[in-house]
């Protein structure tokens, strides 16, 4: 491969990298080479010019998704040829995929495979040390996990419960399943283990009268819920903390931009999540395994508008240009974002425009 080719820009956007020697989690800005993954660091809205670290690629093995962290179902986990293990966590499942598919055919194209197989999908990486206990904490995740709602069965009203065919989908679509009977598998020893319990007629007396490959139902009127003595280490604490109509929306965008900060004026790297029914739009330190949201305001009355990218705007702190858009709310609070490119920039106003 000439010097040209290796120069070749596959992919680039930010990622939240686990620290080698200091393990906290820190936004990094990385760019995918056809032989190596390299991360800057962003100051004041701007990346540096000098990287600050890389990762070669060659004979490099993926994990995807990789759920040893909780409240952090997102990680991918690289391991290079000498053993050194690399945990990056994208902002949604679709970003961790398509990264994971992108250094996927990297690697295989190093192993000089590329003309034997097709690019691998991100479902054929490695899933390895699952456990029941990452698989609930992930349907746990307020962000990614499986949606609480209300059921209403013979005059009788349930909350805070999920059909079994939500779960099987939810499994495929978060590909901790190939196919819906592994997950009806999966989900059956989440049954069989006392972590999901039944509720409702249906459900119950499968549990009752079914064989036990029988007892969980991929049918969506069999009600299901998380079993009351489960102790959990954090996510749906989330509900209490803050108005539970505000996050029980669907999310509609999600991704890492730059929002400057009311006091200080200083720029960091935020999650931003867009819900519509109720229309908020919340923020989230991704540095930190909190996982209720640093921020946020409805959505109802704000005005979105981009801002010129020649000179510094009204109210940005320090020289910072391009790809920026402000959000005045309802109560007249003024929020200036940056976002990682023009494309990004259009798609999150045209996003929010159409739930204000």
């Amino acid at each position: 491969m000439d010097k040209q080719q290796n120069n070749q820009i596959l992919r680039e956007g930010f990622l939240v990298k686990r620290g080698h020697v200091v393990t906290n989690w820190k936004a990094r800005w990385f760019v995918l080479y056809p032989d190596k993954l390299v991360y800057y660091k962003y100051e004041g809205s701007k990346k540096d010019s000098c990287q600050r670290g890389k990762i070669l690629l060659a004979n490099c093995v993926i994990t995807c998704p990789y759920l040893e962290y909780d409240n952090r179902p997102l990680v991918i986990k690289l391991q290079t040829q000498h053993a050194v293990e690399h945990f990056l966590e994208a902002c949604s499942r679709e970003e961790r995929d398509e990264w994971a598919a992108d250094i996927a055919a990297a690697v295989q194209r190093l192993k000089g495979e590329n003309s034997q197989s097709a690019p691998p999908e991100p479902r054929q990486l490695q899933l390895r040390n699952v456990s029941l206990n990452q698989v609930v904490d992930s349907m746990y995740n307020v962000h990614n996990g499986i949606k609480l709602t209300v059921h209403m069965e013979q005059g009788s009203s349930f909350t805070n419960c999920f059909s079994g065919s939500a779960v099987v989908d939810w499994m495929v679509s978060m590909q901790l399943a190939m196919t819906r009977m592994e997950a009806l598998t999966l989900a059956s020893a989440l049954l069989e283990e006392g972590f999901v319990r039944p509720v409702g007629m249906k459900s119950v007396e499968a549990m009752r009268w079914a064989g036990l490959s029988e007892q969980f139902l991929d049918d969506s009127t069999a009600l299901y819920s998380f079993a009351e003595n489960f102790k959990k280490r954090g996510s749906v604490r989330a509900e209490t903390t803050l108005a539970a109509a505000e996050l029980r929306g669907t999310v509609v965008k999600r991704g890492y931009l730059l929002k400057q900060g009311h006091k200080r004026k200083n720029w960091k790297v935020r999650l931003f999540v867009l819900r519509s029914e109720p229309d908020y739009l919340h923020y989230y330190d991704p540095t930190k395994d909190d996982i209720s949201p640093a921020g946020g305001f409805s959505l109802r009355g704000c005005l979105v508008s981009g801002l010129n990218d020649n000179g510094v705007p009204s109210g940005v702190k320090g020289k910072v240009q391009g790809n920026l858009f402000k959000i005045i709310t309802q109560e007249d609070k003024h929020y200036f974002i940056q976002a990682p490119s023009h494309q990004e920039k259009t798609d999150w106003i045209e996003a929010i425009k159409q739930h204000t």
